[in-house]
């Protein structure tokens, strides 16, 4: 017997027995083989199965059997070996009956209470499924595993309980349909021999010659069988159905004929019949007509809610653009705050700095104007030493040439002169000393008139500025006096006349009102400039309805107003005729006024925009500054009261206060002439005070050039004393030089001449450093000064800066507080709205009830509903009209309904069958089309399935060097296989008929394995399947099968054999489950897997 080759199955390092430890933990755990190697010597990466395959199954008095199992079977290769007895079969015909197969499909029995076990009531499999993956069913339900446990009663009912493994015990369902369907997502064919082939089945099939027979169990295994045999029932039920319709054709002549009879009665009474018909039809109308009335309110309910819906979403939306347009406003606020105090406190840090660089600079120009006179005396005391010795060097030549001696009386004359020359020097270097106090007084008084008249210069600009407002103020004022509405700017009047001109051409769906300063009168005038300082720019804002009014507005005013000037505020809001009630919500105090109490406003539309705008309940006016500041911050404010303005227009907080920049006001004061009397006063006094300021500029002026002047003069005069101080001390030593030639000694002079060059050396040299030293002190000077002028311009532009932050400011938090009305009174109107909307829809809701009562009543008059287009109380009167027709016809006539109800059954009962035959003939023809194209599909499915079928048989003979062929004859329902055993070239193709016993299970083999190939399956199961085969073919068999099983790790194999399988390799993916022999009196058949060490020894 030949030795088989293992070496194809595992490699050497995977053949070595395993330790009997392993063998126990495989034991244990019996998913582990998920992880298993190949079997052959590559390794493979295919997966185990997911679903469908059999984990465990367990027997309880099933056939001779008390109890069987658990039986714990792994993903991929499993062999049950056992003698005969054991219950490998058992396990078999377990696994078809608990899957819902028929007892005659495991060739056991026909009945089911053929396996109950003698002397017992009932029996039961538990059968546990695979259930994972992405093709789990229903995996939240069942989880990793279903349970399928069956209950089989002696009267051979049986009942299902299908359980999930997540929760034990867990009982999903009880119904043969949910197994059906567990079988049908897994694909599950417990009576197909390719899935389950029992040893029956099995011995049949092998001992079988017949070519029909094979035929069959090609037909059955892929399911074609059944396939052909629903199309066989359909075409039995097609001829069936065209026998129907034959008879229902000759039924229809009989009818027709029976209904044309019953017509001929009726048409002698169709006029009662018509009118009680028209009768019915008008009730039908009349109960409909109701619905439509209803139907028409409910549209109209909702149209009004599909209105206000849309009208709830533009609130919406207006309260979100308004929130953004509050979250700007206090960004922008917050800004301007930033900027002021950052302004601010760089004024204050660059104070100290200016008067320090102010001092520095004064302290810079001293120590110049020192240097510069050291350096001046050293220059002229070098010109003077430089003039002494061309003297000394002009004597020293005339003593050389002249022998001639002076006179004694020449040298005393030289003496007298010499002391008064000295005198003289003296005197004017006290004069000197006087002339340079007078120099620094003078540039210290020049310095501060420039300065002075800098600063009056700046005061110029200021009077000018506020002189040009007041003369403009003035103009429109005297303007005002003719038309008031030029108060509120030039343009006013005609900008309303066209507003007019357009309002009575139609653009404005309403006029808009504005402006609004003008729509309003003060209670008291005093608190006009606090209102003023309040409202600001709303006084000269415009109110429309609604934005396509705004828009025609815009435009009318860009032909008033130029580009990049301002314009009037525009506030969109509904016009309404009543003012808001602000009682819960306005500022109270029992001596001081609110904004909205101190005015007298006769438009409602003016009232509400100012409340929405600027909330003008909550402002409080108290005249007294004070006072004010007592209310609003010494304690706590009044409730709802969130600011207050005092007489003179100031702004307090409850943590702050602001001063107004105006001292009367703009648009509200009702003394004009007054104004106007005051206006020009304040015009005359600023032109007065020009006037002084030019005066006081002019002496300035004057006093600065004065100054200069005489400063100029003192220098000419210091250095007139300088050049005379000079010439002295050079007359001086001119006198000292001159003696009489006689008694002169030249080198004494030579002498001298080089003591003045030395002298002359050190003072040139002095010089220099003093030059070095002024100019130095003079870049000094000028960095000082550049400094002082830097900072002094910062500051002057810091203050500059800081005095239109400040409106901006005020107008910032003006526009916060707008913004913050303006929500809280979209929020007042999105409340009201949505209060009126939800009073709709409880009314739709009435009237939906209202209209399913009425639809109800209608349907039971009349199930289908009918187009009407009267009025239910037309309908009415001709109800009545025709009801008392019909009683005048009742009185002339016999009762004529039972003639019409016959005929009306008649024509019933032969439009019902014409339209049955006509329905039956559509689905005989849409039937036979269908039938057609499957018909063929099904041909081009069986030939793809026979195709596949020889491929795989072609190649797994050829694994043993054979040749073969299959021919199917599906005309004649036949399979013809013919086997060589041989190489070609030698024998001719064989019947099977005339192999050898070995050759021809090795050939059958080959057959079931390429049916496994193309059939569609999660597990084999295989009883017996090598019970005619001698050892040999057994191996190759063998063999093939675990080759197969190796490529086809996604499907479960199980095994019978009554061999000990103790060759087979080791391998995870290898199970050997070993039966033991019954034993006399057993209830309990021992069960555990069967190591290859345990069958060696």
């Amino acid at each position: 017997m030949a030795k088989r080759k293992e070496e194809n199955f595992f490699s050497p390092e995977n053949a070595k027995r395993p330790r009997q430890e392993e063998l126990e933990d495989f034991d244990k755990d019996g998913d582990d083989d998920e992880c298993a190697v190949a079997f052959t010597n590559g390794t493979s990466t295919l997966t185990a199965a997911e679903v469908g395959i059999i984990e465990s199954i367990q027997l309880k008095n099933f056939m001779c059997h008390s109890m069987l199992g658990p039986f714990k079977f792994g993903s991929n290769v499993n062999f049950v070996v056992g003698n005969n007895g054991s219950g490998k079969s058992a396990v078999l015909t377990a696994l078809i009956v608990g899957l819902g197969g028929k007892a005659i499909t495991t060739n056991r029995g026909s009945s089911l209470k053929g396996f109950v076990k003698d002397g017992q009531n009932s029996a039961d499999i538990l059968i546990t499924l695979r259930n994972r993956g992405d093709d789990a069913y229903r995996a939240n339900v069942y989880g990793d595993s279903i349970i399928v446990q069956q209950h089989i009663s002696m009267d051979g009912s049986r009942s299902y309980k299908l359980k999930s493994s997540t929760e034990l015990g867990t009982v999903i369902s009880t119904r043969k349909e949910e197994l059906i369907a567990i079988l049908d997502h897994f694909n599950i064919q417990v009576d197909n021999p390719v899935s389950v082939l029992t040893q029956e089945m099995s011995k049949q099939f092998l001992q079988s010659k017949n070519e029909g027979d094979k035929y069959k169990f090609f037909m059955k295994a892929t399911q074609l069988e059944q396939m052909k045999e629903d199309y066989s029932y359909i075409m039995e039920t097609k001829e069936r159905t065209k026998e129907q319709i034959n008879q229902g054709e000759e039924r229809l002549t009989e009818l027709k004929r029976q209904c044309l009879e019953k017509e001929e009665r009726f048409q002698s009474i169709a006029g009662l019949s018509t009118m009680k018909t028209n009768l019915e039809y008008l009730k039908h109308e009349m109960a409909w007509a109701v619905v439509n009335e209803i139907e028409k309110q409910l549209n109209a309910i909702r149209d009004n809610i599909t209105i206000g819906e849309d009208r709830a979403a533009r609130l919406d939306r207006k309260m979100d653009e308004q929130q953004v347009r509050l979250n700007e406003a206090e960004k922008r606020y917050k800004d301007i705050q930033d900027k002021l105090e950052k302004i601010s406190q760089e004024t204050n840090a660059r104070a100290p700095e200016c008067m320090a660089l102010k001092a520095e600079v004064t302290a810079k120009k001293r120590a110049y104007n020192e240097a510069e006179v050291l350096y001046n005396r050293s220059l002229n005391e070098y010109k003077a030493l430089k003039k002494d010795d061309e003297e000394l060097c002009k004597r020293i030549e005339e003593l050389k040439k002249s022998t001639d001696q002076s006179l004694e009386p020449e040298r005393l004359e030289r003496q007298k002169k010499i002391s008064w020359l000295k005198e003289r020097i003296k005197a004017l270097q006290d004069q000197e000393t006087s002339v340079s106090q007078d120099i620094e007084q003078f540039q210290q008084a020049i310095e501060k008139d420039k300065e002075e008249y800098a600063r009056i210069k700046r005061e110029e600009l200021d009077v000018k500025h506020i002189l040009n407002y007041n003369q403009r103020r003035l103009k429109e004022l005297k303007d005002s006096k003719t038309d008031q509405l030029k108060r509120f700017g030039p343009q006013v009047p005609a900008l309303l006349e066209a507003i007019d001109d357009a309002y009575r051409q139609g653009r404005f769906t309403y006029k808009p009102v504005g402006p609004l300063g003008a729509c309003i009168h003060l209670r008291d005038p005093e608190l006009a400039l606090a209102i003023e300082s309040c409202l600001k720019g709303l006084l000269q804002a415009y109110c429309c309805h609604n934005h396509a009014d705004e828009r025609v507005l815009q435009a009318l005013m860009k032909r008033f107003y130029l580009p990049g000037t301002s314009r009037p505020q525009i506030i969109v809001s509904e016009f309404r005729n009543e003012m808001y009630d602000v009682r819960h919500r306005a500022a109270y105090h029992p001596e001081f006024p609110t904004v909205l109490t101190a005015l007298e406003i006769d438009n409602a539309v003016v009232a509400n925009s100012l409340i929405d705008m600027r909330g003008i309940e909550t402002v409080l006016l108290i005249k007294n500054n004070s006072v004010a500041r007592a209310v609003m911050q010494a304690q706590k404010p009044p409730k709802n009261c969130r600011e207050a303005f005092t007489a003179d227009g100031d702004q307090v907080f409850a943590g702050r206060y602001y001063s107004s920049e105006n001292t009367r006001p703009k648009f509200l004061s009702k003394d004009v002439d007054s104004e106007i009397s005051d206006l020009e006063n304040e015009i005359e006094n600023k032109k007065a005070q020009i006037l002084n300021i030019h005066q006081h500029l002019s002496a300035l002026e004057k006093g600065v050039k004065r100054n200069e002047e005489l400063l100029t003069r003192c220098q000419l005069h210091y250095k007139e004393l300088k050049m005379k101080i000079r010439k002295s001390i050079s007359e001086i030593r001119e006198l000292e030089n001159i003696e009489e030639h006689q008694s002169v000694d030249i080198a004494t002079l030579e002498d001298e001449a080089q003591e003045n060059k030395s002298k002359m050396k050190m003072v040139e040299k002095n010089m220099e450093q003093q030059k070095e030293k002024m100019e130095y002190l003079r870049s000094l000077k000028i960095e000082a000064e550049n400094k002082y002028d830097e900072i002094k311009l910062k500051i002057n532009q810091l203050s500059e800066q800081a005095d239109p932050l400040k409106d901006e400011l005020n107008l910032a938090d003006s526009e916060v507080d707008n913004q913050k009305r303006g929500k809280r009174h979209y929020e007042d109107k999105q409340k009201e709205h949505l209060d009126t909307l939800n009073k709709k829809k409880r009314e739709l809701d009435m009237k939906e009830k209202e209209l399913e009562e009425k639809m109800s009543q209608a349907r039971q008059i009349c199930p289908e509903r009918i187009e009407v287009k009267k009025s239910a109380s037309m309908l009415d009167k001709e109800i009545n009209r025709l009801r008392q027709k019909i009683q005048a016809e009742h009185a002339s006539h016999g009762d004529r309904e039972e003639i019409m109800r016959q005929y009306q059954e008649a024509r019933e009962t032969y439009l019902d069958l014409d339209n049955k035959v006509r329905t039956l003939k559509r689905f005989i023809k849409l039937l036979e089309e269908i039938m057609h194209h499957r018909y063929k599909t099904y041909q081009q499915f069986r030939r793809c399935l026979t195709l596949r079928c020889k491929l795989y048989f072609d190649n797994l003979l050829s694994q043993r060097a054979y040749c073969g062929k299959m021919n199917f004859d599906h005309k004649n329902e036949t399979l013809t296989i013919s086997v060589q055993p041989g190489e070609g070239n030698k024998a001719a193709f064989n019947d099977m008929r005339a192999l050898s016993g070995g050759e021809r299970s090795f050939s059958t083999v080959c057959f079931i394995l390429s049916l496994w190939s193309i059939a569609e399956s999660p597990f084999r199961c295989l009883d017996e399947f090598d019970v005619y085969m001698d050892m040999v073919n057994r191996r190759i068999a063998m063999d093939m099968i675990l080759k197969m099983a190796d490529s086809q790790r996604f499907r479960q194999f199980i095994l019978l054999t009554p061999q000990s399988m103790s060759s087979l390799p080791s391998s995870k993916l290898i199970r050997i489950l070993r039966m033991s022999d019954p034993e006399r009196g057993q209830t309990t058949l021992p069960f555990r897997p069967l190591t290859q060490g345990e069958d060696d020894d």
